[in-house]
Protein backbone atom coordinates (compact mmCIF):
# COMPACT_ATOMS: atom_id res chain seq x y z
CA UNK A 1 0.00 0.00 0.00
CA UNK A 2 1.32 3.44 -0.72
CA UNK A 3 2.17 5.68 1.81
CA UNK A 4 0.20 8.08 3.50
CA UNK A 5 -0.60 11.42 1.62
CA UNK A 6 -2.69 14.15 2.47
CA UNK A 7 -3.78 16.32 -0.46
CA UNK A 8 -1.80 19.40 1.07
CA UNK A 9 -2.88 21.75 4.16
CA UNK A 10 -6.70 22.60 5.37
CA UNK A 11 -9.69 21.15 7.48
CA UNK A 12 -7.77 17.80 7.81
CA UNK A 13 -6.78 16.26 10.79
CA UNK A 14 -3.09 15.46 10.56
CA UNK A 15 -3.57 12.74 13.60
CA UNK A 16 -7.21 11.44 12.57
CA UNK A 17 -5.96 11.14 8.69
CA UNK A 18 -3.05 9.34 9.80
CA UNK A 19 -5.26 6.96 12.65
CA UNK A 20 -7.49 5.59 9.84
CA UNK A 21 -5.46 5.53 6.88
CA UNK A 22 -3.16 2.89 8.79
CA UNK A 23 -5.86 0.56 8.95
CA UNK A 24 -7.71 1.59 5.96
CA UNK A 25 -7.61 -2.51 4.86
CA UNK A 26 -9.50 -2.86 7.19
CA UNK A 27 -12.51 -0.79 6.38
CA UNK A 28 -15.31 -3.92 5.16
CA UNK A 29 -13.79 -6.08 8.13
CA UNK A 30 -17.01 -6.33 10.55
CA UNK A 31 -15.05 -7.36 13.24
CA UNK A 32 -12.22 -4.61 12.99
CA UNK A 33 -12.04 -1.02 14.63
CA UNK A 34 -14.87 0.17 12.17
CA UNK A 35 -17.32 -2.78 13.67
CA UNK A 36 -18.87 0.35 15.42
CA UNK A 37 -19.63 1.97 11.58
CA UNK A 38 -21.24 -1.07 10.36
CA UNK A 39 -23.31 -1.52 13.61
CA UNK A 40 -24.93 1.84 12.83
CA UNK A 41 -25.06 1.58 9.01
CA UNK A 42 -28.51 0.46 8.39
CA UNK A 43 -29.47 3.18 10.82
CA UNK A 44 -28.25 6.55 8.85
CA UNK A 45 -28.93 4.69 5.70
CA UNK A 46 -32.26 4.43 7.05
CA UNK A 47 -31.95 7.97 8.12
CA UNK A 48 -30.71 9.78 5.05
CA UNK A 49 -33.22 7.71 2.56
CA UNK A 50 -35.83 9.04 4.47
CA UNK A 51 -35.39 12.32 4.10
CA UNK A 52 -33.80 13.28 1.01
CA UNK A 53 -37.52 11.01 -0.61
CA UNK A 54 -39.17 12.95 1.74
CA UNK A 55 -37.64 16.12 0.58
CA UNK A 56 -37.15 15.94 -3.07
CA UNK A 57 -40.87 13.96 -2.85
CA UNK A 58 -39.28 10.73 -4.24
CA UNK A 59 -40.93 7.32 -3.71
CA UNK A 60 -39.12 6.18 -0.39
CA UNK A 61 -40.53 2.32 -1.24
CA UNK A 62 -39.67 2.29 -5.10
CA UNK A 63 -36.61 0.11 -6.44
CA UNK A 64 -34.45 2.40 -6.95
CA UNK A 65 -35.60 5.51 -4.61
CA UNK A 66 -32.40 8.01 -5.27
CA UNK A 67 -32.78 7.18 -8.81
CA UNK A 68 -31.53 10.30 -10.14
CA UNK A 69 -29.86 12.09 -7.53
CA UNK A 70 -25.96 13.53 -7.45
CA UNK A 71 -24.87 12.56 -3.77
CA UNK A 72 -21.25 13.80 -2.51
CA UNK A 73 -20.02 11.82 0.72
CA UNK A 74 -17.28 13.63 2.50
CA UNK A 75 -15.13 11.79 4.38
CA UNK A 76 -15.94 8.69 2.53
CA UNK A 77 -13.36 6.33 4.25
CA UNK A 78 -13.75 3.21 2.65
CA UNK A 79 -17.03 3.73 1.12
CA UNK A 80 -19.62 2.46 3.73
CA UNK A 81 -22.54 5.17 2.93
CA UNK A 82 -21.29 5.28 -0.74
CA UNK A 83 -21.94 1.86 -1.49
CA UNK A 84 -25.21 1.30 0.12
CA UNK A 85 -26.35 4.85 -1.76
CA UNK A 86 -25.05 4.00 -4.95
CA UNK A 87 -27.50 0.69 -5.09
CA UNK A 88 -30.15 2.80 -4.40
CA UNK A 89 -29.68 4.19 -7.04
CA UNK A 90 -28.09 7.77 -6.78
CA UNK A 91 -24.70 9.07 -8.30
CA UNK A 92 -22.34 8.97 -5.77
CA UNK A 93 -18.78 10.70 -5.68
CA UNK A 94 -16.93 9.73 -2.33
CA UNK A 95 -14.22 12.47 -1.10
CA UNK A 96 -11.65 11.59 2.00
CA UNK A 97 -8.16 12.94 2.69
CA UNK A 98 -6.49 9.69 3.09
CA UNK A 99 -5.21 8.19 0.34
CA UNK A 100 -5.18 4.52 1.48
CA UNK A 101 -9.21 4.92 2.36
CA UNK A 102 -9.63 6.45 -1.30
CA UNK A 103 -7.81 3.14 -2.69
CA UNK A 104 -9.78 0.73 -0.04
CA UNK A 105 -13.16 2.15 -1.36
CA UNK A 106 -11.85 1.99 -5.35
CA UNK A 107 -11.07 -1.90 -4.63
CA UNK A 108 -14.24 -2.63 -3.03
CA UNK A 109 -16.39 -0.85 -5.01
CA UNK A 110 -14.92 -2.43 -8.51
CA UNK A 111 -15.45 -5.75 -6.23
CA UNK A 112 -19.16 -5.18 -6.16
CA UNK A 113 -19.87 -4.02 -9.41
CA UNK A 114 -20.73 -0.49 -8.66
CA UNK A 115 -19.55 2.47 -10.68
CA UNK A 116 -18.67 5.22 -8.33
CA UNK A 117 -16.38 8.34 -8.22
CA UNK A 118 -13.74 8.44 -5.44
CA UNK A 119 -11.16 11.12 -5.36
CA UNK A 120 -8.46 12.33 -2.78
CA UNK A 121 -9.06 15.97 -2.01
CA UNK A 122 -10.43 18.26 0.86
CA UNK A 123 -14.04 19.62 0.14
CA UNK A 124 -11.97 23.28 0.19
CA UNK A 125 -10.43 21.89 -2.66
CA UNK A 126 -13.02 20.73 -4.74
CA UNK A 127 -13.88 23.97 -5.71
CA UNK A 128 -14.77 23.31 -9.50
CA UNK A 129 -17.56 21.12 -7.93
CA UNK A 130 -19.55 24.31 -5.88
CA UNK A 131 -23.28 24.03 -6.44
CA UNK A 132 -23.19 20.53 -8.65
CA UNK A 133 -24.76 18.16 -5.62
CA UNK A 134 -27.95 17.37 -5.01
CA UNK A 135 -27.20 16.03 -1.44
CA UNK A 136 -23.77 16.18 0.73
CA UNK A 137 -23.40 13.81 3.50
CA UNK A 138 -21.23 14.78 6.46
CA UNK A 139 -21.49 11.42 8.56
CA UNK A 140 -19.20 10.85 11.72
CA UNK A 141 -16.89 13.62 10.08
CA UNK A 142 -17.14 17.09 12.00
CA UNK A 143 -16.21 15.84 15.14
CA UNK A 144 -12.50 14.74 13.70
CA UNK A 145 -11.65 18.10 11.14
CA UNK A 146 -9.33 21.10 12.45
CA UNK A 147 -11.45 23.77 11.93
CA UNK A 148 -15.01 23.64 11.50
CA UNK A 149 -16.00 26.78 10.26
CA UNK A 150 -13.86 26.58 7.30
CA UNK A 151 -15.10 22.68 6.58
CA UNK A 152 -18.88 23.65 6.89
CA UNK A 153 -18.45 26.22 4.12
CA UNK A 154 -16.89 24.84 2.14
CA UNK A 155 -19.23 22.08 2.25
CA UNK A 156 -22.24 23.63 2.07
CA UNK A 157 -20.51 25.49 -0.96
CA UNK A 158 -20.89 22.22 -3.18
CA UNK A 159 -24.77 22.00 -2.11
CA UNK A 160 -26.40 22.89 -5.18
CA UNK A 161 -29.55 25.76 -4.49
CA UNK A 162 -32.34 23.65 -3.15
CA UNK A 163 -30.35 20.82 -2.36
CA UNK A 164 -30.17 19.36 0.65
CA UNK A 165 -27.14 18.15 3.57
CA UNK A 166 -27.35 14.93 5.96
CA UNK A 167 -24.56 15.02 8.64
CA UNK A 168 -24.00 12.93 11.91
CA UNK A 169 -21.62 13.52 14.92
CA UNK A 170 -21.49 13.59 18.47
CA UNK A 171 -22.69 16.41 20.93
CA UNK A 172 -20.61 17.92 23.75
CA UNK A 173 -21.94 17.33 26.93
CA UNK A 174 -20.74 15.12 30.00
CA UNK A 175 -23.16 12.35 29.11
CA UNK A 176 -20.99 12.26 25.76
CA UNK A 177 -17.97 13.10 27.51
CA UNK A 178 -19.12 9.61 29.82
CA UNK A 179 -20.55 7.47 26.65
CA UNK A 180 -18.44 8.05 24.27
CA UNK A 181 -15.33 9.18 24.89
CA UNK A 182 -14.42 7.13 28.30
CA UNK A 183 -16.99 4.24 28.22
CA UNK A 184 -16.87 3.75 24.41
CA UNK A 185 -12.62 4.09 24.31
CA UNK A 186 -11.50 2.89 28.61
CA UNK A 187 -14.37 0.30 29.32
CA UNK A 188 -16.26 -0.86 26.26
CA UNK A 189 -13.39 -0.61 23.76
CA UNK A 190 -15.67 -0.25 20.94
CA UNK A 191 -13.07 2.34 19.61
CA UNK A 192 -9.30 2.61 20.00
CA UNK A 193 -7.96 4.66 22.62
CA UNK A 194 -7.67 8.15 20.88
CA UNK A 195 -10.27 8.17 18.08
CA UNK A 196 -12.58 10.96 19.64
CA UNK A 197 -11.38 14.39 20.92
CA UNK A 198 -14.55 15.37 23.30
CA UNK A 199 -13.20 18.77 22.90
CA UNK A 200 -14.08 18.46 18.63
CA UNK A 201 -17.42 17.04 19.71
CA UNK A 202 -20.56 19.99 17.92
CA UNK A 203 -23.52 20.68 19.85
CA UNK A 204 -26.63 21.16 17.80
CA UNK A 205 -26.80 24.29 18.29
CA UNK A 206 -23.11 24.97 16.58
CA UNK A 207 -23.91 22.78 13.82
CA UNK A 208 -27.40 25.07 13.05
CA UNK A 209 -25.47 28.11 13.42
CA UNK A 210 -22.31 27.12 11.11
CA UNK A 211 -24.83 26.14 8.36
CA UNK A 212 -26.84 28.65 8.68
CA UNK A 213 -24.13 31.46 8.36
CA UNK A 214 -23.49 29.59 4.97
CA UNK A 215 -27.07 29.60 3.56
CA UNK A 216 -28.15 25.70 5.02
CA UNK A 217 -31.16 25.59 7.44
CA UNK A 218 -31.66 22.78 9.65
CA UNK A 219 -34.73 20.76 9.08
CA UNK A 220 -34.58 18.07 11.16
CA UNK A 221 -32.22 16.71 14.44
CA UNK A 222 -32.61 12.98 15.75
CA UNK A 223 -31.18 11.63 18.05
CA UNK A 224 -28.95 8.31 17.52
CA UNK A 225 -28.99 5.81 20.58
CA UNK A 226 -27.87 2.14 21.74
CA UNK A 227 -30.16 0.16 22.49
CA UNK A 228 -28.49 -2.64 25.01
CA UNK A 229 -31.47 -5.02 24.99
CA UNK A 230 -31.40 -5.80 21.53
CA UNK A 231 -27.98 -4.72 20.43
CA UNK A 232 -29.21 -2.19 17.87
CA UNK A 233 -28.73 1.65 16.87
CA UNK A 234 -32.60 3.03 16.77
CA UNK A 235 -33.66 7.02 16.23
CA UNK A 236 -34.21 8.62 19.51
CA UNK A 237 -35.47 12.00 20.72
CA UNK A 238 -32.23 12.19 22.87
CA UNK A 239 -29.69 14.63 20.94
CA UNK A 240 -26.89 14.00 24.30
CA UNK A 241 -24.50 11.80 22.57
CA UNK A 242 -25.20 11.12 18.56
CA UNK A 243 -27.29 12.64 16.70
CA UNK A 244 -28.10 12.86 13.18
CA UNK A 245 -29.07 16.15 10.95
CA UNK A 246 -30.72 17.06 7.58
CA UNK A 247 -30.71 20.85 6.25
CA UNK A 248 -31.83 22.37 2.77
CA UNK A 249 -30.12 25.13 1.04
CA UNK A 250 -33.17 27.79 -0.16
CA UNK A 251 -32.74 28.30 -3.99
Amino acid sequence: MAPTQTPGSGTASPEDVARFTSVADKWWNLNSEFAPLHAINPLRISYIKNKICTYFGYDEIGELPLKGLSILDIGCGGGLLCEPLAKLGAQVTGIDAGFENIEAAKVHAQKMALNIIYRHVLPEQFEKEQGRYDVVINMEVLEHVSDINTFLQASTALVRPGGAMALSTLNRTFKSLALAKIGAEYILRWVPIGTHNWQQFVKPSELASGLRANGVLIEDLTGMTYNPLNGQWEQSLDLAVNYLAFAGKPE
